[in-house]
């Protein structure tokens, strides 16, 4: 059986509803992702990316062979969704543009090996890219995608759609890391983002994995003068 096509925002408040109703009390370990798929007839991917918010809401705890669990303590939390960068910027107000840098296959260097939790080197698509708002220059991105859980990205035009969207919609991931720095602009990224080398950037670094597979870590470096925003 084909199952259904719900997203994973509706995935994610029914099984809300069934911790709520008091069907998994605090504590109670929840069924397995592949079950849940089961039941709610929907993919296990679309059951993992619902669960993953949960966990980042605070609402429930996974761990690795540990199953997943509704939290006893239930703790509120400033969620982070990854953003497609082009939608942030029309919330904004702005006209989002995007210039394709360069984009290359090979093994990636021991740092990104290691961010990745790789063991040993595998063929990485690395593409750089340049987001704009308004014709001036927005996000910097320098990434590296996995062509063992990403392979149809070889297919994909990077000169119309940023990798960035294409895996926010065809990639959920099971879990994140995500870091923040400050990075003090060489000449070649003064240059990209319209500043002065030496002035100080922010920086958001994310990684993503399906399970312990990963699939991508992205190095963004913003323009002065970016904000990031959360709600709770």
């Amino acid at each position: 059986m084909t199952p259904s096509r719900q997203s994973w925002r509706e995935i994610r408040e029914r099984i809300h509803e069934q911790i709520l109703s008091g069907r998994y009390a605090p504590g109670d370990k929840l069924p397995r992702d592949a079950d849940l798929a089961e039941e709610m007839d929907c993919a296990r991917s679309t059951v993992q990316r619902a669960m993953q918010d949960l966990s980042d809401a605070g609402i429930i705890e996974r761990r690795r062979k540990g199953g997943t669990r509704v939290r006893p303590d239930p703790v509120t939390r400033a969620v982070l969704d990854i953003p497609i960068t082009r939608h942030e910027v029309e919330a904004k107000g702005g006209q989002y543009g995007y210039q394709l840098i360069d984009q290359q296959t090979g093994p990636a260097p021991r740092q990104i090996q290691a961010r990745l939790e790789q063991v040993s080197p595998r063929e990485m698509l690395r593409v750089e890219a340049l987001h704009l708002s308004d014709g001036h220059p927005y996000m910097y991105e320098d990434r590296w995608v996995s062509l063992d859980t990403s392979p149809e990205i070889r297919d994909v035009d990077l000169t119309r759609q940023s990798a960035n969207e294409w895996l926010v919609l065809h990639k959920p991931y099971t879990r994140f890391e995500l870091r923040f720095y400050a990075e003090t602009a060489d000449a070649r990224l003064a240059d990209l983002l319209g500043t002065e080398a030496g002035a100080a950037l922010f920086v958001i670094e994310r990684t993503t994995w399906i399970e312990d597979a990963p699939i991508t870590t992205v190095k963004a470096v913003t323009a002065p003068g970016y904000q990031l925003i959360t709600r709770t």
